[in-house]
């Protein structure tokens, strides 16, 4: 009477031993994200984290829906940080911490990180959103062991952890992106109308967080033409897919319609042909760049090999799924590929199918072993999970650290050693930790030339003002300070962070011969230097600047 219960008492063991080890993998992977959340703070080292925040701000300031801003688009993100904004400005006014409305406003400008610490928080809870939906979209395609280690995978991932502690709009976008997947598994699958909705919420959601999520909308329609392929309805449920993911977009992002003026202007400045020590190369270079950078340092080079084998397999081994979720993450792979740049965050989107990938093929190595040895070795796949896992946790801390140690900072540290109060003092980075050290600021904004930063502050300066007098420049900084303007840059000390940028490739003469007209005649006084698992950031020069000459 008891046998027939062994089979159903061993699936319920291995159940609770799957939910056991996922929340270990949750915890460690909440862990992660939190530690070190606060990098920077009071300065912010990301150029684009206070342009998110201000465009949040001035939502709320002007009680509108209206981002103003739709580069990214970045709507979702927009709107998510407004409501953490309300939630901080709530719970403090409610516990007394704020002095009404403008107590608040003051409290946040004085120290950025009552408002950027939960905003960092959000997104990082998106980042751990993450590795449960790599957790379930990995079950599904490869079986419980494809999910857990494809989901510790990209817990562990340097990348992953990195974007997840920054206000940007690319993790919160994988989210919508994995549930655009996962819906498109079901659509194979089943073809019910809930999952083609579905598909087209998720889709219109990832789009009006960023543009490039629109590539996963592949995959629901290649899934819905499979079916169609194999004589199955759905024409008129593919058709609606694609109204609910338009009519989604335009409901959580009205103003895409609504403003379309200020939509094709961000979007031209966006599309920038070049960028200091950004441009890409063509394709194959983009490629080669992509592999050689982000994903070998964050998967190392075994799982970048299981990662490309496991996505070989997998199309080879289980060519129905793969129509199903190839075609949106091919597509986005491409897009990365023929952009006029590259940046390493870009690669944030497919990180979980990678991880996915290389679990998908660490479990077939397994498998193979096994039959070989004519052994089960149960512990086969954790051990080998460890030992993949073990130095992709290493790098993650290491970068961790590294941020925790920024050359930003340390130069801020050799500042207050060495330059007496009431030194004027440019800055190319928002060195909001510089500001209650008896100095005075100056930072380089485009055709204002450079302004003085406790009096911008103190005027609560605002987005528009900036994207406005920046005029299109991929980057605030001396180099693109107008040259009529230079001489009001002229200081006492300068912190240059980008010079680098400008003096390691030939087509920014211009730009490299502003540092130089600013700094004839002055001493370099000290030099900053990033170190990989030490210190990141760029190469910062100060340099104590002479008179005119």
């Amino acid at each position: 009477m008891t046998e027939p219960l062994a089979p159903a008492r061993n699936a319920r063991r291995s159940l609770w031993v799957e939910r056991a080890v996922l929340v270990a993998i949750l915890l460690v992977a909440a862990a992660l994200r939190v530690h070190g959340i606060g990098f920077g703070l009071p300065a912010l080292n990301d150029p684009d984290e206070p342009l998110f925040m201000m465009t949040a701000v001035e939502m709320l300031r002007n009680q509108s829906l209206n981002p103003g801003w739709f580069g990214h688009p970045g709507t979702i993100t927009l709107y998510s940080l407004a409501l953490v904004m309300l939630g901080v400005a709530g719970l403090g006014l409610a516990t007394g911490r704020f002095d009404g409305a403008e107590g608040f406003v003051a409290a946040v400008y004085a120290d950025p990180a009552i408002l950027f610490v939960p905003a960092r928080g959000m997104i990082a809870a998106c980042g751990v959103l993450c590795v449960l939906l790599t957790w379930r979209l990995g079950r599904r395609l490869g079986g419980p062991r494809v999910g857990l280690i494809a989901a510790a995978i990209l817990a562990v991932n340097a990348v992953h952890v990195q974007y997840s502690q920054v206000i940007r709009t690319d993790i919160q976008a994988s989210v919508f992106m994995l549930l655009g997947l996962l819906a498109a598994l079901q659509i194979q699958r089943t073809g019910k109308l809930r999952a083609y909705l579905f598909a087209g919420l998720a889709v219109g959601l990832g789009v009006a967080t960023k543009w490039p999520a629109a590539a996963i909308a592949l995959s629901p329609g290649a899934a819905g033409l499979w079916r169609i392929g194999k004589g199955h309805r759905g024409i008129g449920r593919l058709a609606l897919f694609g109204a609910v993911a338009l009519a989604t977009l335009i409901v959580a992002s009205p103003y895409l319609l609504l403003d379309y003026q200020t939509v094709l202007q961000n979007l031209a400045g966006e599309a920038r042909p070049a960028h200091p020590g950004q441009s890409g190369q063509g394709f194959l270079d983009n490629l080669g760049w992509y592999a050689a950078n982000p994903l070998l340092h964050s998967l190392g080079a075994a799982g970048l090999a299981l990662a490309a084998a496991g996505t070989i397999l997998l199309a080879w081994r289980r060519p129905r799924v793969a129509i199903a979720i190839l075609p949106g993450i091919a597509a986005c792979a491409a897009i990365l590929c023929f952009q006029a740049l590259r940046w390493d965050r870009w690669v944030v989107p497919l990180l979980p199918f990678l991880a996915i990938a290389a679990a998908y093929a660490l479990r077939l190595l397994s498998n193979l072993i096994r039959r070989r040895s004519g052994r089960r070795l149960r512990w086969l796949e954790p051990v080998a999970a460890l030992l993949l896992g073990v130095p992709m946790l290493q790098a993650t801390l290491a970068d961790t650290h590294a941020r925790l140690h920024d050359t930003r900072q340390i130069a801020s540290d050799w500042l207050r050693a060495h330059a007496p109060p009431g030194s004027s003092v440019l800055v190319e980075h928002a060195a909001l930790d510089l500001l209650h050290g008896g100095w005075r600021l100056k930072f380089p904004l485009g055709s204002a030339g450079c302004i003085d930063a406790h009096a911008a502050l103190a005027g609560r300066i605002r987005y528009t003002q900036v994207e406005r007098l920046r005029s299109d420049s991929p980057v605030i900084d001396l180099g693109h300070v107008d040259a009529d303007q230079l001489e009001s840059c002229r200081a006492d000390y300068a912190i240059f962070t980008h010079y680098d940028r400008y003096a390691a490739q030939h087509r920014y003469a211009s730009q490299l011969a502003r540092y130089r007209a600013l700094s004839r005649g002055g001493l370099v006084r000290a030099v900053i230097r990033p170190a990989e698992g030490l210190r990141a950031g760029p190469t910062v020069y100060i340099v104590e600047l002479g008179p005119k000459r």
